[in-house]
């Protein structure tokens, strides 16, 4: 039919996602984009705007393919905030040991890029990685440590995440990277231990 588009636009925005996930955002040119796409510049700007708008839309596939594994990792452990933390972990390793995409994390590497970003692709970036860290947060809530306790473990867990794909982009082992996830599951535990603890001596 004469204006529909003719070519799937998930596909392409996959295809796209992986060329600034592989090559980060100034180097993720129209050509390399074109090229993963099979679409050419004019077609690009004709489906999704322009460079920055094809960004965010790709962040947001991203944030969406995965949180919804981050989600149902945090969620199938319901009052165990520790197993949680575990299971987020083994998606995050799961990924970065998937061969079939490329190393790291598209939003760790669009946060350390995001002095050089536009304000409004950074302010997206921000707001994936408060997303992130609210899940975990709410993961974090059936404890008894305190409001203050709880938003640093979850600032924290996040923090381990983003290095754990900064880590393996610089080419750390798996065994490296279960290390990292294993002793910041330990931290999690014990804060939390500590503050169970707390709680009975002042009941």
């Amino acid at each position: 039919m004469s204006g529909r588009k003719q070519f799937d636009v998930g596909a392409a925005l996959d295809q796209a996602m992986r060329v600034f996930w592989q090559r980060g955002y100034a180097e993720a040119s129209l050509d390399a984009l074109g090229s993963a796409t099979g679409l050419g510049r004019g077609s690009l700007y004709g489906a999704f705007g322009s460079k920055d708008t094809l960004f965010r839309q790709c962040l947001d596939r991203y944030a969406s393919i995965y949180g919804a594994q981050y989600e149902q990792a945090l969620t199938a452990h319901s009052g165990d905030p520790v197993r949680a933390v575990e299971a987020f972990f083994d998606v995050v390793l799961s990924r970065i040991a998937d061969p079939s995409v490329p190393v790291g994390c598209l939003i760790a590497q669009s946060a350390a890029q995001s002095p050089t970003l536009k304000e409004e692709n950074s302010t997206h970036v921000r707001g994936l990685l408060d997303r992130q860290r609210q899940r975990v947060r709410t993961a974090l809530a059936d404890s008894s440590a305190d409001t203050r306790t709880l938003d640093e473990l979850a600032a924290f867990v996040v923090a381990v995440n983003q290095s754990l794909a900064v880590l393996s982009r610089a080419g750390a082992s798996d065994a490296e990277l279960r290390s990292v996830a294993r002793l910041a599951s330990a931290t999690v535990a014990d804060t939390l231990a500590r503050a169970a603890s707390a709680d009975v001596a002042q009941s």
